[in-house]
């Protein structure tokens, strides 16, 4: 079982137990209105219902980001307070939909910049935003890979690729989409939830989607090249994509998990696969939350956060968005957890585990 699995596995249970600069905004709730209707039906949680709806989540965000020890930067992220407001688009009435990326680029920054700059537009110019959102992200996700294709064939310098990872708040609701190897992590009353699953060639699901579609895994990289499984762009490396239907082994199509925030939701942390690197979840949760106590400044947080990644010999780019739900600091609490002793780093843990199941 690849690590990503376990832990997915493990944060299930404990789920059913339970700036660009320094922007503010608070997201009005309205009883009537579809979007709410919508989210909160695709969420199934035994919390207790009257913390969603008396819970108006107040949405504060910050980023910060480094070169890391690379020669290059190829990360790159973007904070929009209010989607429709940015591009014009005025069907929503008093509903505000927040929108939050991070894009860690590969073979250049072309990909992650052309994504950055068009998924947010893509999404809201489709004809059923907001209402049926999944599908929206969904699509958009695809639209904007093809574009960008289209774009590659009229000035191949721009042939790159990108991981993306976006979270959008809208009313109660929180959608995470996710291709490629960039993570959201939730903190619930100091406890890390995993919002999102590392696309990697180790895993069980993702191998078998590869080898249905005619391509295989080669000492951890896919197709013996990359060493994620989703991500957009790539259309320069042959076997990668297909323009027809069923497409390639490497997939643009992103997996979402929706969930409906109550006031046990504290902040939401995502970062690029280089933060990954040096933090666990829980660690980074635990992490931020000490920072954030002491000073309840969520910028300068995403700056302690990179920083210590640095102090750790993180060797990648790194970039952390953060987006908090509340105007007050995490309270101080006593969180029950197992104790996992480790003598190894999460990221040597992951590639042993990769490395016994290709063994089997």
């Amino acid at each position: 079982m690849c690590v990503e699995d376990k832990i997915d596995k493990e944060e299930e249970g404990i789920e059913k137990l339970g700036f660009c600069g320094a922007k503010l905004e608070k997201n009005r709730i309205f009883g009537s209105s579809h979007m709410e209707k919508v989210c909160e039906n695709t969420v199934a949680m035994d919390r207790n219902s009257s913390q969603i709806i008396n819970f108006v989540p107040v949405v504060r965000s910050g980023e910060w980001s480094d070169i890391g020890s690379r020669k290059y930067m190829e990360d790159t992220h973007v904070c929009i307070a209010d989607l429709a407001k940015k591009f014009g688009h005025h069907s929503l009435d008093r509903d505000v939909v927040s929108f939050y990326g991070v894009f860690d680029g590969h073979g250049g920054t072309g990909a992650a910049h052309f994504v950055r700059d068009n998924l947010p537009r893509v999404i809201v110019e489709d004809s059923d935003f907001p209402l049926k959102l999944e599908k929206v992200v969904s699509r958009s996700f695809m639209q904007t890979d093809t574009q960008f294709a289209k774009t590659c064939s009229l000035k191949s310098t721009l042939s790159s690729g990108t991981t993306a990872l976006t979270a959008m708040i809208f009313g109660r609701s929180l959608l995470v989409a996710n291709a490629g190897d960039c993570r959201a992590v939730l903190s619930r009353l100091g406890v890390a939830i995993e919002m999102s699953k590392d696309h990697r060639p180790c895993c069980i699901k993702e191998r078998k989607r590869i080898e249905s579609l005619g391509g295989f895994v080669d000492d951890g990289y896919l197709n013996g090249q990359l060493g994620v499984t989703r991500a957009l762009g790539d259309w320069h490396i042959e076997g990668m994509k297909e323009s027809s239907q069923a497409g390639g082994p490497l997939s643009a199509e992103p997996e979402l998990k929706m969930i409906t925030l109550t006031k046990e939701d504290e902040f939401l942390i995502i970062g690029s696969d280089g933060i990954w690197d040096v933090f666990s979840n829980q660690n980074a949760v635990d992490f931020a939350r000490r920072r954030l106590q002491e000073h309840n400044d969520v910028k300068k947080c995403c700056k302690e956060l990179v920083e210590e990644a640095i102090r750790r010999s993180a060797m990648d780019n790194l970039t952390i968005v953060m987006v908090c739900f509340h105007m007050e600091p995490p309270a101080q609490i006593m969180v029950c957890r197992s104790r996992i002793q480790r003598t190894i780093s999460a990221e040597a843990l992951q590639s042993l585990k990769c490395l016994l199941e290709e063994k089997k």
